[in-house]
């Protein structure tokens, strides 16, 4: 069973996204902030994080950077979900070593789940 490291500061959105993924079969780790999270990835070893850019105490691109410097985890696939569309911003996190970048009101929950699935394969 696959473990998904879900970094998000919308409870709302966490729990409906967990709760599917959950439905699915996957085992699911949620951070609220970005400190959390990257505790988090580094003693859990994920097989896929989920990771928003606007997060407190670590946004996104610190988070992403901390991650793809670190061994143990540079190798962990990472989805952006987030709400930031601007090229740069995308270009930056791609830039960082992010796998995806998903805009959230651009794309509906089952495009979101093909795109977890297709990448942990």
């Amino acid at each position: 069973m696959a473990k998904i490291l879900f970094i998000e500061d919308e409870a709302a959105l966490q729990s409906a996204v967990g709760k599917i993924l959950t439905d699915e079969g996957y085992q699911i780790i949620s951070a609220l902030d970005g400190e959390i999270g990257l505790r988090l990835a580094q003693d859990e070893l994920p097989d896929l994080i989920l990771l928003d850019c606007i997060l407190p105490r670590k946004n996104g691109f610190e988070v992403l950077a901390e991650l793809k410097k670190d061994l143990k985890t540079s190798g962990i696939p990472v989805i952006i979900l987030s709400n930031l569309e601007g090229s740069e911003d995308i270009q930056r996190m791609i830039e960082l070593g992010a796998t995806t970048y998903l805009v959230k009101t651009n794309y509906r929950l089952e495009e979101i789940m093909k795109k977890i699935k297709d990448t942990l394969k």
